[in-house]
């Protein structure tokens, strides 16, 4: 049996949009799954952790949604969406996104992870290598803030909005892994690691979204993004609600690309092969648009 949990200061809600699906992809396939995947996270300060309720009820007055029990963005009418980001964007919180195009991934399988799986789990070998972009960043900015506030790491408790068809369990032994990996230096791909003193197994949980304010936070980063990058009905193609958000997109050296700010494949983005309306929010959060540009040569 696990001994209890130790105590945290940091709470990270994860949340995304789009699916991750790669057997068949849009707008390579049709039917196929999304063009994107994205997934969005809310931190905030363990002091905190009580207060979202609040503030999803404020963004509900915000948007005249008072009826509403839970907040969906994508529910939201496109009115009210600019409503909802200009709230999030005066609230104490550090916001993240990791936004993937998936069609240099479609058809892909990767033998060294799926071999020790299950069908089932394998399929999901593609999230969790999203998810683990993420949090390399997440755990980095605890790590930084924690070390400057208190003079030492403190931990981060991290929630998933649950998702059907995933198994967690495999999700949370897959983040152990590389906070091991990252102990011991044995790091598979070390452009980034998790920083292991931040986090831990016994602080990762799975709720539903409608069941926690935090996660319907973190939808508003995921769904808003989604929205600025996919541009396939029935999706409204718009980024000026992502562009809201810029005030409190996490920063490291006081850069947001690359940061809070996440595409994969990067840096090769080249090979995403994106449109020039998919580009405009990753030009607005820094990046060089030669970094998605193809060469005229190729």
């Amino acid at each position: 049996m696990l001994d209890s949990p130790p105590p945290y200061h940091y709470v990270a809600y994860i949340d995304e949009a789009g699916d991750p699906g790669i057997e068949r992809v849009r707008p390579l396939d049709n039917p196929g799954a999304s063009e994107w995947l994205v997934i969005g996270a809310t931190l905030i300060e363990g002091a905190n952790e009580p207060e979202p309720v609040n503030w999803v009820r404020s963004i509900l007055q915000a948007t005249g949604s008072t009826q509403k029990l839970a907040l969906h963005f994508r529910d939201l009418k496109e009115w009210q969406k600019p409503l909802a980001c200009l709230k999030l964007a005066t609230l104490p919180v550090k916001l993240f996104v990791m936004t993937s195009n998936k069609k240099n991934m479609r058809g892909h399988r990767n033998e060294r992870a799926a071999s020790k799986t299950n069908p089932l789990v394998s399929k999901q070998v593609f999230y969790n290598y999203c998810l683990r972009l993420i949090l390399e960043r997440i755990t980095d900015f605890v790590y930084r803030h924690s070390m400057k506030t208190y003079g030492e790491p403190r931990y981060v408790k991290i929630i998933y909005s649950k998702r059907g068809g995933h198994s967690y369990a495999h999700t949370f032994v897959y983040n152990e892994i590389l906070k091991n990996q990252a102990r011991s230096n044995t790091t598979f791909l070390q452009r980034r690691e998790i920083r292991p003193e931040v986090i831990d197994i016994r602080l990762q949980e799975t709720l539903a979204h409608t069941s926690n304010a935090g996660l319907q936070l973190a939808d508003i980063v995921a769904s808003s993004f989604y929205q600025a990058v996919d541009i396939l009905p029935p999706t409204i193609w718009d980024i000026r609600n992502a562009k809201l958000l810029r005030d409190r997109m996490a920063q490291e050296g006081g850069f947001i690309h690359d940061y809070g700010v996440t595409i994969q494949p990067y840096p090769k983005a080249t090979e995403a092969k994106l449109l020039p309306p998919q580009k405009e929010i990753f030009e607005f959060y820094g990046f060089d648009r030669r970094d998605f540009d193809i060469p005229w040569w190729k």
